[in-house]
């Protein structure tokens, strides 16, 4: 009988551990890119990505145009993401 106990309770700890892992696991931001946020992006790359990495780095964003930063932003893309000054 002790072993049927032990047997279950360690059935229950491992599934226990298992929902948790899947629980924590990072999930990327839950919406989808629409075709025109897609389209956006791609011509940022090709535009922007000196290094060719597939990503802009600090360096290459801070030398996108106003006039494409507004195109992103119009996109939905990369907007909200500034942090607040400290000193307000």
């Amino acid at each position: 009988m002790k072993k049927i106990l032990v047997v279950i309770a360690g059935v229950i700890c491992a599934t226990a551990i298992a929902v948790h892992a899947d629980d924590a696991t990072p999930k990327k931001h839950g919406k989808k890119m629409t075709d025109e946020q897609k389209q956006v992006m791609k011509d940022m790359l090709e535009k922007y990505d000196t290094n060719k990495d597939g990503k802009l780095d600090k360096e290459e964003k801070a030398k996108i145009s106003a006039e494409d930063k507004e195109k992103m932003q119009k996109a939905g893309l990369g907007g909200g993401h500034k942090k607040k000054d400290a000193s307000q």
